[in-house]
């Protein structure tokens, strides 16, 4: 099955769970053509596809609740409860129980392909070893979540210089779209459930926004609250696109909520699951960070070390597995990632590659 077939059959089996808007998925497989990165993010389903057709040891290693569509652009800031500035995974739409692998050689897939395309000034072999030793060390010290207002002055100041400008922000929500009905009752009670105070007028709007996600329903509350402006967001959301290529006894259970509420981590109060859609606060300080900021980081392998740490505090959600991991972990050679990312880069390339020249459909699975 080629990049064509694949993506046609999963977003056949997506629009069983959801409703898929047709305009939005047009403008995702037109960014796909962009870049391997873009591709790639993009494609978390034919990522699924690739790495089981390895049949290699990595798809055997010790089960987590991981992110699945994880890459150095999924991460960015929030504010928890007391109002500190946190920094760490921002996205969890594909979780659910993959090997921990998975997400290491993602993520080190996602550098790979960021460094080639100039935005990462590190190497692939440093990079890769910089997310494994993060990820080991936090194992052993049982994590530790990112509080930016105390600690972690190289990503505050580049949480920080991330931040937009709150004026241009809060005109962008403003010049969204209007929702066109019929809007999802479950999506407007879920928004107006997490607003700051009930009754609140809002414009409801139709926000198009990041890459895996693109083609889902998403709308946004805005409105005046005490002085100044807030904004709710509401995204429809389906199993992990892992459990599109499982067999057996495989749950479709989205598993968003339960990644959160395990994980070490300081949640934001902002986010919850409600009845199939994932509400969350937008505001100029809780925000992804993207590859533009990451290249102005000056010391790659301390961001590199902390993505690979964050990435181990979600794994020790799966308290059961710890050890497993651990244990996994060094019956593996000291270069396995690197090697791992390199191979996973090369397929994406290609698959890239056979999307924008547009190679028709294999008849053959």
């Amino acid at each position: 099955m080629n990049i064509q077939q694949a993506t046609q059959e999963y977003e056949i089996w997506l629009a069983k769970h959801l409703t898929l808007i047709d305009g939005d998925l047009t403008l995702k497989h037109t960014h796909m053509t962009e870049d391997p990165f873009s591709f790639f993010r993009a494609t978390f389903y034919r990522w699924v596809q690739l790495w089981m057709e390895r049949k290699s040891d990595f798809i055997k290693a010790p089960l987590v609740l991981a992110v699945g569509d994880l890459h150095v652009e999924n991460f960015g800031t929030w504010r928890d409860i007391e109002g500190r500035l946190i920094w760490g995974v921002n996205d969890f739409d594909e979780a659910a129980w993959m090997p921990h692998t998975l997400d290491l050689v993602r993520l080190a897939t996602s550098a790979r392909l960021a460094i080639k395309l100039g935005h990462l000034t590190i190497t692939s072999k440093e990079a890769a070893d910089a997310l494994l030793q993060g990820y080991r060390e936090s194992l052993e010290a049982t994590g530790s979540a990112f509080v930016l207002a105390e600690h972690h002055k190289g990503l505050r100041e580049m949480a920080m210089s991330n931040l937009r400008d709150a004026e241009r922000f809060w005109a962008k929500m403003e010049a969204l779209p209007l929702a066109l009905p019929p809007v999802p009752k479950a999506a407007v009670t879920a928004l107006e459930s997490m607003l700051p105070e009930p009754g609140l007028s809002y414009i409801l709007s139709h926000r198009i926004a990041g890459l895996g996600s693109l083609g889902r329903q998403r709308y946004t509350a805005l409105a005046d609250w005490r002085g100044g402006k807030v904004a709710r967001e509401a995204k429809a959301l389906a199993p992990s696109a892992y459990c599109w290529q499982q067999t057996g006894n495989t749950s479709n259970e989205i598993q968003y909520q339960t990644i959160l509420n395990n994980a070490v981590r300081c949640f934001d109060p902002t986010v919850r699951l409600i009845d199939g859609w994932i509400i969350r606060r937008l505001a100029p300080d809780c925000s992804r960070i993207d590859l533009s900021s990451l290249s102005k980081q000056g010391d790659m392998t301390r961001l590199l070390h902390a993505m690979g740490w964050e990435t181990a505090n979600v794994h020790l959600g799966s308290r059961q597995a710890t050890e497993q991991v651990k244990h996994d972990l060094k019956q593996r050679p000291s270069d396995w990632l690197y090697l791992a990312a390199k191979e996973m880069a090369d397929l994406v390339t290609t698959d890239w590659n056979d999307w924008k020249t547009g190679v028709a459909p294999s008849t053959k699975k």
